[in-house]
């Protein structure tokens, strides 16, 4: 079931939710600002594989959840999948 919420919205709410603007995120998931900006602009439809997952892990959430194939945001293999240096903006 697809939600009615795109890809864009869902990365830029979970930066936000974070409370981090995107320079922060930048260098915390290795993914450059523009282009981390670039996936939360709406004209933008590709996101790169690797930065997906890495996405994923950062927020501990499924890959299927920020693609939008579900609202369930944990997916039972996502718990200790990122690097301990996130945990401190997790909690």
């Amino acid at each position: 079931m697809k939600c009615k919420i795109t890809l864009q919205e869902r990365l830029k709410d979970l930066r936000v939710a974070h409370n981090l603007n995107l320079e922060e995120l930048a260098k915390l998931t290795d993914i450059s600002k523009s282009t981390l900006g670039n996936y939360e602009n709406d004209d933008y439809k590709e996101i790169n594989h690797g930065n997906l997952v890495t996405l994923a892990q950062f927020y501990n959430v499924s890959t299927d959840y920020l693609l939008c194939l579900t609202e369930n945001k944990n997916h039972p293999n996502t718990d200790d999948m990122y690097p301990e240096s996130w945990t401190y903006v997790m909690n």
